[in-house]
C-alpha cells in the first residue's frame, strides 16, 4: 500500500527549508503521497530515508522515453485524472503505421509524406511523433530492413510491432541507436522471451494483451524481471473497449496506486471508416492515451487529432498566451497601420488572421495582460492607458512608422483619451470584434 503524507513526513528532515519549492516539509510530504512530486526534489533527504520510504518516491505512472536525439519524446508520469486538479504533462504521441510488406520505395514515400505534415495552430507547430512498423511479412530480415527505411525517411522514432520475439530482437538490434519501442503483440504466450529481448537491448517495451486482467498479468511478470520502461496496450479494440481500458488503467494507477498498471497506454485507432478512425483517435487522446497509432495519412484526417491534443494538453489554470510586444503581419512599411490587442492567444490570432485576410501589412502590439482577453483585461485593470502607453514606448514602433496613430479595440474605446494624453499617439477606435478589421482597414485606415 502507498504511504500516507504523514508517514512520509516522519522520514523528512522537518527543517522547512523551502528548497523543494514548497513552504513546509508537511506540504512536500502531501505532494509526494499524491504523486505530484518525488523525493528527489528534497535536497536534504538522506539515502536511509529514501530506502525506508520505498515506492512512495515513485510517481503513480512511470515515465517512458522513446527515440533518440531531437525527435525523442517522453510519455507517462501523469499524476491526476482531471485537468482542473493539475495539468497533463506529457502530450499523447501520435503515430502512423506502415507495413513491412510494402516495397522500400513505398515505405520511403509514405514516411517522407507523413514527416512533411505540419500544422501551425495558435502559434504551436504539431507534427507526427512516431512511425509504427508492422511485421506482416513474417520475415525478421525484411522487418528490420523496413524499420530502418522508415526511420531514415521519416526521421522519427519507430515502434516495432510484431508477435515474434526473435523478429523484435533483430529489428531492435538494427535500430538500437535510435532507441525504438518494442511492441509485443499477443505477448501472453511468450512473455519470458519478450522480456528477455527488452532486457538484452535495454529498450522500452509495450505489452499488448487481452483486456485489463490480461495486460496486468503481463506487466506483473515484466516487473518481476526488473523491467521499468513499460507501456500497456489492449491493441486495436472497439472504441468502447478502448475507452474502458484507458479509464480503468488510469484510475488503477492514480487513485488506487496499483503499480502493475502504473504505466502509459498505447492504443490503435484503425478502421475502414476513416471518419470513425479520426473520432476514435480524438477520444483516446482525451481519455489518457500515451500513444495513439492510426492508419490515417491525409492532413485533413490528422488535423482534428492534433487539435484535440493541443487543447487537452494546455494548462487550464494558465491562459494560452503569445509573446507580448511588437509583431508584424506581412511586410509593413512606414505607413502601415498599428493595431493593439492583448497577449491572450485567441484574441491575438483572431486579429492576426483578419489582418492577413485584408492583405494589408500591419504592425500588431500585444500588450502583456497575463493572457487575458481585451474586455477581461480592461475590467481587471491590466489593460489601461498606462500599460498601453508603456507598450507603445517600449516596442520602438515610433521609429518604424511615420504616423503616430494606433487602432484600439472598440470594446475599450473608453481608454482612447487616456492613451492619447499619456503616449501622445492619436487613437483610432477600431471595430468591437476582430471580424470587422478587414472592412475597417480597407475603408477607414489612412496614415
Amino acid at each position: 500500500m502507498p504511504l500516507s503524507g504523514l508517514e512520509i513526513y516522519k522520514h523528512l528532515p522537518k527543517g522547512n527549508c523551502k528548497e523543494c519549492g514548497l513552504p513546509t516539509c508537511l506540504a512536500f510530504a502531501m505532494k509526494v503521497a499524491s504523486g505530484q512530486t518525488t523525493l528527489e526534489e528534497c535536497p536534504r533527504l538522506d539515502e536511509k530515508a529514501k530506502a525506508a520510504l520505498g515506492e512512495a518516491s515513485a510517481p503513480p505512472q512511470q515515465l517512458v522515453n522513446i527515440g533518440a536525439g531531437d525527435r525523442a519524446f517522453a510519455i507517462g508520469q501523469e499524476a491526476v485524472l482531471y485537468r482542473h486538479e493539475d495539468k497533463f504533462y506529457h502530450p499523447t504521441a501520435i503515430g502512423v503505421c506502415v507495413s513491412d510488406h510494402l516495397s522500400d520505395e513505398a515505405i520511403e514515400g509514405r514516411c517522407r509524406d507523413l514527416a512533411a505534415i505540419s500544422f501551425d495552430r495558435m502559434g504551436k507547430v504539431s507534427q507526427l511523433d512516431l512511425i509504427a512498423v508492422f511485421n506482416v511479412s513474417g520475415s525478421a530480415q525484411r522487418f528490420a530492413e523496413a524499420a530502418r527505411k522508415a526511420a531514415q525517411s521519416a526521421k522519427r522514432p519507430v515502434a516495432l510491432i510484431s508477435g515474434d520475439p526473435d523478429t523484435l530482437r533483430e529489428a531492435g538490434r538494427a535500430l538500437a541507436a535510435e532507441r525504438p519501442l518494442l511492441w509485443a503483440m499477443d505477448a501472453a504466450g511468450r512473455i519470458d522471451d519478450v522480456v528477455a529481448v527488452a532486457k538484452e537491448l535495454s529498450l522500452p517495451l509495450c505489452l499488448q494483451g487481452a483486456g485489463f486482467d490480461g495486460v496486468c498479468s503481463l506487466t506483473e511478470k515484466a516487473r518481476a524481471a526488473g523491467l521499468k520502461e513499460l507501456i500497456l496496450s489492449p491493441g486495436n479494440v472497439t472504441e468502447a473497449d478502448g475507452l474502458e481500458f484507458l479509464t480503468q488503467s488510469r484510475r488503477a494507477a492514480i487513485v488506487k496506486k496499483f503499480r502493475p498498471m502504473g504505466y502509459p497506454v498505447a492504443i490503435q485507432a484503425m478502421d475502414e471508416d476513416r471518419v470513425r478512425s479520426t473520432v476514435a483517435a480524438c477520444w483516446y487522446v482525451l481519455k489518457y492515451a500515451g500513444i495513439v497509432i492510426t492508419d490515417l495519412t491525409r492532413p485533413e484526417q490528422l488535423l482534428p487529432i492534433f487539435a484535440t491534443r493541443q487543447d487537452i494538453y494546455t494548462n487550464p489554470q494558465i491562459p494560452v498566451q503569445v509573446t507580448p510586444g511588437l509583431h508584424t503581419i506581412g511586410e509593413p512599411g512606414p505607413d502601415a497601420p498599428v493595431l493593439l490587442t492583448t497577449n491572450f492567444a485567441l484574441s491575438y490570432y483572431s486579429v492576426e488572421s483578419e489582418i492577413a485576410s485584408s492583405r494589408i501589412p500591419a504592425y500588431v502590439i500585444a500588450v502583456d495582460t497575463e493572457g487575458t482577453s481585451v474586455l477581461t483585461a480592461w475590467a481587471a485593470e491590466k489593460l489601461t492607458a498606462t500599460t498601453v502607453s508603456d507598450a507603445l514606448n517600449k516596442n520602438g514602433i515610433g521609429q518604424k512608422v511615420r504616423h503616430k496613430k494606433v487602432i484600439i479595440p472598440g470594446l475599450v474605446a473608453v481608454l482612447s483619451g487616456g492613451i492619447k494624453d499619456e503616449s501622445g499617439w492619436e487613437v483610432l477606435v477600431g471595430p468591437r470584434e476582430a471580424s470587422g478589421i478587414v472592412s475597417f482597414l480597407k475603408n477607414q485606415w489612412k496614415p
